[in-house]
């Protein structure tokens, strides 16, 4: 049983998710490796995720390795339909995902997912975990751990586990390096620009951007903004990222002194109430509010509502102008939400391929350590990052240095020194 908007979508999915698997090297190795191991024989996984042609490549390992799966999406906006139907109609998972869906479709996905009664987790900003825990907890006993893919969600999940409240292990696949270091980097700062310029077809370079947060996220876009000829101002809460970013040669300003001289604002910092109405209320005419945090409560979007006299919604696709009382224009784009997979497809499949191999990876070591694990937030081993690393590598036919045998002694040694 799924719910998919459009069964007759299915063979345009179909092609889609063929031609982002072309760019996925890794995760097609892992697959064929799973067809053989079946790592995860016998195994139900609910996941949480954007349902995008990238993360049909993840279910089809999933599946390859011996799971059945169930599908949720983790953003109403960046849901591909031909894509939800693919997967249901060609590939056999279930999906409860429709483009669009409002608040109540969104977590009555999440709980028809779960009904599956899950052995394995997938979550993407930690929604799915949460009504495990709050609103799902008889199926609590069945689970026996998962992944998280976010920033935001990891977050999320540390607080549960200070406050006792985690009840199964979750392991952080968004700080593994293979996953934070490219997909937030290259993946975030590439896609994200793409969906402002998909949503406005402005022109960046001159312009002022205002990047709020400067983690990797905000690196990656504040090195595509400047290499498009863009002006990078950079806003930070933590004195260390900030100082790092001055040292790159971006200006570095609170928010408040931001705001009046920025001509777009891109959030990446995974807090709330970034941009507040404080800041809205000395903006530019005509300028450009986007987010590329996981949730839509970065900028404050009531705020804006509540400044504008009126909205002219849909100005062009997700973009909409607010008219404030002064007459100034402010250009809101998706909503708020994340304005990479709305506007545009989100990461492209190569930086995917990495994530989503971390996540296969780990999803088989789980079935087999989850029992000696404590409920807690856990880091994937080492091996597994170093792995994925390397079969990127071999993918582009790069080479690499091997340590010889007296390096290695070196390097484990204490009494060697200085000869």
């Amino acid at each position: 049983m799924s719910d998919v908007a459009d069964a007759s979508l299915a063979y345009e999915g179909v092609k889609r998710i063929e031609w982002a698997d072309r760019s996925m090297p890794v995760l097609r190795q892992i697959r064929d490796r799973f067809e053989v191991d079946l790592p995860l024989s016998g195994l139900r996984v609910a996941a949480c995720m954007h349902v995008t042609t990238e993360t049909a490549g993840l279910i089809r390992t999933l599946q390859a390795g011996g799971a059945s799966v169930a599908l949720a999406a983790s953003n109403p906006l960046s849901t591909q339909d031909d894509v939800a139907a693919a997967l249901v109609h060609e590939y056999g998972a279930q999906v409860f995902a429709r483009a669009g869906t409002d608040r109540e479709g969104y977590y009555r996905h999440i709980h028809q997912a779960l009904e599956t009664g899950p052995d394995l987790v997938l979550d993407d900003g930690c929604d799915l975990v949460n009504t495990l825990h709050t609103e799902r907890v008889d199926l609590l006993g069945t689970v026996r751990g998962g992944c998280e893919q976010t920033t935001t969600g990891v977050i999320r999940l540390h607080q549960m586990a200070r406050e006792g409240a985690l009840r199964f292990p979750m392991v952080a696949v968004n700080d593994t390096d293979t996953k934070h270091m490219f997909d937030n980097r290259y993946g975030t700062g590439q896609s994200t620009l793409d969906g402002i310029v998909r949503a406005t077809n402005t022109l960046l370079a001159g312009k002022t951007i205002v990047i709020a947060g400067f983690g990797y996220c905000g690196r990656g876009l504040a090195e595509r903004a400047r290499g498009l000829g863009a002006r990078v101002v950079v806003t930070e809460i933590d004195p260390v990222k900030a100082l790092d970013a001055a040292l790159q040669g971006y200006t570095v300003l609170p928010m408040s002194e931001a705001a009046p001289v920025g001509d777009v604002f891109i959030t990446v910092t995974g807090n709330r109430d970034v941009i507040t109405g404080e800041h809205l209320a000395v903006m530019k005419s005509g300028a450009i509010l986007a987010n590329s945090g996981h949730f839509d409560v970065e900028i404050d979007v009531r705020a804006l509502a509540d400044l504008a006299v009126a909205v002219h919604p849909g100005v062009r696709p997700q973009a909409d102008e607010y008219i404030l009382a002064d007459g100034r224009r402010l250009v809101l784009l998706a909503e708020g939400r994340l304005v990479n997979l709305a506007a545009a497809e989100g990461h492209p499949a190569a930086v995917m391929d990495m994530s989503f191999a971390d996540q296969a990876l780990t999803c088989a070591w789980l079935a087999e350590a989850a029992p000696t694990l404590a409920p807690a937030v856990h880091e994937v081993p080492k091996d597994i990052d170093t792995e994925v690393a390397r079969l990127k590598l071999a993918s582009m036919s790069i080479a690499i240095d091997a340590l010889t045998p007296d390096q290695e002694e070196y390097l484990h040694s204490w009494r060697l020194g200085t000869t």
